[in-house]
C-alpha cells in the first residue's frame, strides 16, 4: 500500500512514519512545515512541501502519487491559541481538512485514518471516558476536530469514505532509537517541560492547581506512549484495508498519572532536582482524563506496550540531545 501521511514532519506523523517503514509500506509525507521539521523526515521518503488550503497544490501531488490510504495528522493543536484565535484554527483545521477529504473523493480513495482528540468530550460526566459519552467541546481546537468527524460521518455516507478517528489522550515520550522527538516551540506539554527543567533549559515547572479533587490535588491525565499511538494507526490502516467499517476509537492507557507523579518519576529517572510552583488553576482543565480503551483492543487488536517508565526515559533520552 502507498500511503499519504499528512503532517508527517510533526511529532505524532513522524513517528508513524517510521513505523510504517519498518512495515514495508510506502510512504509519501506532506507538511507545510509551519510546526514540522524536515529533519524529521527519513531521506529517501518522498516529501512534498504543500499547505492543505492550496486545493491545486494538493490536487497536484495525487495525480503525482496514486495512493491507497491517507492518514491524517496534520493540524494546529494549542488549545490557548484556538481559543485567541479561532479563525486560524477553524481555516487550517477544518478547511484544510475538507480540501483533503474532497480530494480523496475526487482520487476514489476509501481509506482515512484522524488524528483527532479527547478534548472533544469536554468536562466528562464519567471516568474513564468511553466512546459513547456525549461529545462538549469547550475550545475552538476540540470543536474543529469534532467538526471533521461530522464531515466524514457524512462522506462516509455519501461516498462511502471508509475512516477511523482515534481520539487521543496525552502523546509522550519519544522515538527509543532518539532520532526522533518532541520539539514544539512554544512546548505546551508537560513531560517534555518537566525534562527541560532538570535538564536546566527551564527554570521551573508550574503546577497549574493542587486543589483538585485528586489523590495528590494536581490534575490526572492518561500518558500513552508516541509508539503505542503508531501501533494503534497502523492497526486502524489495516483494519481498514481489510474491509472495516467506520469507527470511532479512544487511545488511551486505561490508567492516570498527576502533575505531582510526572516530576516525582522524572526526578527519579533523571537523578536530577526538578523545581516547581503551585500556581492557579487553568480555565477549562478537567481533573481527570482517562481513557476506556477496551474498544480499541476489540476492533483494532491494539493494547499498549509502554508503561510511563518507558515513555519518560524516551523522552528524556531525546531531550538530551535533540536533532532539531
Amino acid at each position: 500500500m502507498n500511503i499519504l501521511v499528512t503532517g508527517g514532519a510533526g511529532y505524532i506523523g513522524s513517528h508513524f512514519v517510521k513505523i510504517l517503514l519498518k512495515n514495508n509500506f510506502d510512504v509519501v509525507v506532506l507538511d507545510n512545515l509551519s510546526r514540522g521539521h524536515k529533519k524529521a523526515i527519513p531521506a529517501d521518503v518522498p516529501f512534498e512541501e504543500v499547505d492543505l488550503l492550496n486545493y491545486t497544490e494538493l490536487e497536484k501531488v495525487f495525480t503525482k502519487h496514486k495512493f491507497d490510504a491517507v492518514v491524517h495528522f496534520a493540524a494546529f493543536a494549542y488549545v490557548g491559541e484556538s481559543v485567541e484565535n479561532p479563525i486560524k484554527y477553524y481555516e487550517n483545521n477544518v478547511v484544510g481538512s475538507f480540501n483533503l477529504l474532497r480530494t480523496c473523493i475526487e482520487a476514489n480513495i476509501k481509506k482515512f485514518v484522524f488524528s483527532s482528540t479527547c478534548s472533544l468530550y469536554g468536562n466528562p460526566d464519567k471516568i474513564p471516558i468511553s466512546e459513547d459519552q456525549p461529545t462538549n467541546p469547550i475550545n475552538p481546537y476540540a470543536q474543529t476536530k469534532l467538526t471533521i468527524e461530522n464531515i466524514l460521518h457524512d462522506f462516509d455516507s455519501a461516498y462511502n469514505l471508509k475512516s477511523v478517528a482515534l481520539r487521543y489522550f496525552n502523546a509522550a515520550g519519544a522515538d527509543f532509537e532518539a532520532e526522533i522527538g518532541e520539539s514544539h516551540d512554544p512546548e505546551p506539554h508537560l513531560i517534555p517541560i518537566v525534562i527541560n527543567t532538570a535538564l536546566g533549559k527551564r527554570e521551573k515547572v508550574f503546577i497549574f492547581g493542587d486543589d483538585y479533587n485528586t489523590k495528590d490535588g494536581t490534575c490526572i491525565r492518561d500518558y500513552i506512549h508516541i509508539n503505542d499511538l503508531g501501533d494503534a494507526h497502523l492497526k486502524a490502516l489495516k483494519y481498514l484495508r481489510d474491509g472495516g467499517d467506520s469507527q470511532i476509537i479512544n487511545l488511551g492507557t486505561g490508567e492516570g498519572n498527576s502533575v505531582k507523579e510526572i516530576i516525582d518519576v522524572s526526578e527519579k529517572i533523571t537523578g536530577l532536582k526538578i523545581k516547581s510552583e503551585i500556581t492557579g488553576r487553568r480555565d477549562g482543565d478537567p481533573a481527570v482524563l482517562i481513557a476506556d480503551n477496551k474498544k480499541a483492543h476489540k476492533v483494532l487488536g491494539w493494547k499498549p506496550e509502554h508503561n510511563l517508565n518507558d515513555i519518560i526515559s524516551s523522552a528524556y533520552n531525546w531531550h538530551k540531545n535533540p536533532r532539531f
